[in-house]
């Protein structure tokens, strides 16, 4: 009788550990920490002027670019011009405008936007620019056309959530095409040359492709038709001398539903927090700081390139 009440005690004990596991990787809200986010900074980079000639920083894409959720001063687009009041101390002066003295801002960058769209703004809002302007130019697009309509309606092109990768391969090799469109578009309306920086798509899931245990419908071609999309976005760079790929994938795995869980390949035990927001799409606070160091990281790259011309198309 011991035995069996031992054994019983066991199995409870087992069972409890077991659910409290399963709740905190899988249903309770993920923590999302606080403080800095993302790839240190080299100060020595931004410490003095990079070139005086006359820069547009264009923004162009979807709600990541937008600056969904956060205050404007907080978004990523925002945070590459100036840095706010309460930014982390190590980042005060690595922003655009410390190196850029001439520096201009336009953000043509829409919330809920798909690639469908970004091809019809900025065909239609972005105006060509005068011969002594040269341009930077920063994109997050084809998120949405993955994740929208989260399930809750047939798959198409611009909302293809739950498609199989059969049915989404005309809409891939149409992404891809707009994204090209959208490449050629922008470097004939800067005469004076420029460089883009797009940025891959990151995945929520980890990699793993279980969106249901995030609340959404399961979707078996997920991953692979993003990893198609992913691709086309690195087809497209490779065709183009001013594209350069700003690699938001890599940078946000191991920060989506699996962050809390030590033994998933990808756990970042520097950092084991979550940095999207709760409809999944966008980032929170700290992705969009991670998201402006990265993009500040690719751009610096380029700083000599930047102060000459040597990236007209």
């Amino acid at each position: 009788m011991r035995k069996l009440r031992l054994l019983t005690l066991l199995l409870i004990g087992a069972v409890l550990i077991t659910g409290a596991w399963v709740y905190r990787n899988k249903f309770a809200p993920k923590p999302v920490g606080s403080g800095p986010a993302g790839p240190n900074m080299s100060r020595q980079d931004f410490s003095s002027a990079w070139t005086d000639r006359k820069v547009l920083l264009l923004g162009v894409g979807d709600s990541v670019t937008a600056g969904f959720g956060v205050p404007k001063d907080h978004t990523y687009f925002e945070m590459l011009l100036k840095n706010p009041a309460d930014d982390d101390p190590a980042m005060q002066g690595i922003n655009l405008s410390a190196v850029l003295p001439n520096l201009k801002k336009q953000n043509i960058a829409m919330s809920g936007s798909t690639s469908i769209t970004h091809l019809d703004i900025v065909q239609e809002r972005l105006e060509s620019q005068p011969a002594d302007v040269f341009g930077l130019v920063v994109i997050t697009s084809g998120g949405n056309d993955l994740i929208h309509n989260y399930g809750r309606s047939k798959p198409r092109e611009g909302a293809m959530y739950g498609a199989t990768l059969e049915q989404a391969r005309p809409w891939i090799e149409n992404y891809e095409n707009r994204l090209n469109q959208i490449i050629e578009i922008i470097e004939q309306r800067f005469p004076g040359g420029c460089m883009i920086f797009l940025a891959d798509i990151y995945d929520p899931s980890d990699g793993v492709g279980d969106a249901q245990n995030a609340g959404l419908p399961r979707w078996p071609d997920g991953v692979a038709i993003q990893k198609a999309y992913n691709a086309a976005i690195y087809r497209t760079a490779d065709k183009h001398k001013s594209v350069h790929i700003v690699p938001m994938y890599e940078m946000f795995l191991g920060h989506g539903i699996h962050c809390t869980e030590s033994s998933f390949a990808h756990y970042r035990p520097e950092d084991p927090y979550y940095w999207y927001a709760s409809n999944l799409e966008d980032p929170n606070a700290r992705g969009y700081d991670a998201i402006r160091r990265l993009f500040l990281t690719e751009i610096a790259k380029q700083a000599k390139n930047i102060a000459g011309n040597n990236s007209s198309p």
